[in-house]
């Protein structure tokens, strides 16, 4: 196929590894960088041999580019997202989709009423280790799914990120930040939610940056930093899901169990696209699994190449906006339980998304 041709708005720290795999996937033409410092750009685009460093404005003015690959901060995420789909480009955007539900619709809604696609992180689920998981579960080897739980606990990025502020403001925490990987699996592996549950609190208000570049800076806290959620899923399974920036001296839990009527399965961590599978059927014992996907590297970008492929040749993306919303609408409703002591129930559904092609070896192509 033809490549499509790709622009990337935002330089910052994510930004390293969307560069060096969209040079590298046959259906992307990375051709500008963008970002609100110019000179940003300007870096990012002679470390990768691209042509041209633009602002925001004007990335968006150039006809030549099909897709906007959207790393902004959280909460610039709708606003980047609605001026490309109004300058006519399909968008793919870093998670979540957007900070608030009604920016969410508003840019699914510009896109359907432009014919535009909407693409969101995470695309880890794409990856040998959940696309495994996947055909193990598709296959019968657990039986009937009844239940799954997630932990990601952890002592929050101010000790190693270089701007965390935004991840203790609205639209972040661990829930907006992590959450999304976690959900955006649960859906590949069992499908969609009916409703959701959960306690959200703020143990400590302020916290204090030990990273180099801001060391000593005190940020105050806006958001809840450990969640604990009971998602009830369409398919009649239950889940749990915590996320967590207090787990000051770490934790033993697994990143992801599932539970079925025949057997048990050991799912690698979601924010990642390999790791170690373990299945355990009745009577037996934990045996690790081989992987039946490629992609088992940091793949990040090939939901890009996923929704480029989809665009020549027809045919839903995976990584699409009604599964992104329908995770954005999740996490706001572990939220809105625990501030209304009250099940939410979920308004939005979503398809499980295809899954992946099974490969021989890894490999950069979709």
């Amino acid at each position: 196929m033809k490549p499509v041709k790709v622009g990337i708005v935002g330089c910052g720290n994510i930004s390293q590894i969307y560069f060096t795999n969209l040079k590298k996937y046959p259906e992307i033409d990375l051709v500008a960088a963008a970002d609100i410092d110019l000179e940003r750009a300007k870096q990012r685009a002679e470390e990768f041999g691209l042509a041209k460093a633009y602002t925001v404005e004007q990335l968006l003015a150039d006809p030549e580019i099909e897709i906007v690959v959207n790393l902004t901060i959280p909460k610039a995420h709708a606003s980047v997202c609605l001026q490309a789909l109004e300058a006519g480009k399909h968008v793919y955007v870093e998670k979540p989709l957007a900070v608030t539900r009604e920016e969410g619709k508003k840019v699914l809604a510009l896109a359907a009423e432009k014919g535009l696609r909407v693409a969101s992180a995470p695309e880890t689920f794409l990856g040998g280790g959940i696309q495994t998981c996947r055909k193990l579960i598709d296959d019968g080897a657990i039986g009937t799914p009844i239940s799954v739980t997630g932990f990601m606990l952890g002592e929050g990025p101010e000790g190693w990120h270089p701007d965390p502020e935004f991840f203790y403001e609205a639209g972040g925490g661990p829930m907006f930040d992590m959450g999304p990987y976690y959900l955006t699996a649960y859906i590949a592996l069992l499908g969609p939610f009916r409703r959701v549950t959960g306690s959200a609190i703020i143990p400590f208000p302020e916290r204090t940056i030990t990273s180099e570049k801001k060391n000593g800076k005190i940020i105050k806290v806006e958001t809840p930093t450990h969640i604990a959620g009971v998602i009830d899923f369409q398919s009649g399974a239950v889940g749990t899901l915590i996320t967590s920036f207090d787990s000051k001296a770490g934790t033993s839990l697994p990143n992801i169990e599932i539970h079925g009527s025949a057997g048990s399965l050991l799912v690698p961590d979601p924010n990642m696209f390999g790791g170690t599978i373990k299945l355990r059927r009745l009577g037996g014992e934990w045996e690790e699994v081989p992987f039946t996907h490629g992609n088992t590297d940091n793949n990040r970008g090939i939901g890009v190449a996923d929704m480029a492929r989809a665009i020549v040749e027809g045919g839903q993306h995976r990584a699409n906006g009604a599964m992104a919303y329908h995770v954005l609408e999740a996490m706001h409703g572990f939220h809105d339980a625990s501030r209304d002591g009250k099940h939410y129930v979920m308004e939005s559904t979503c398809e499980r998304p295809e899954p992946m092609p099974a490969l021989e070896s890894d490999t950069a192509a979709v």
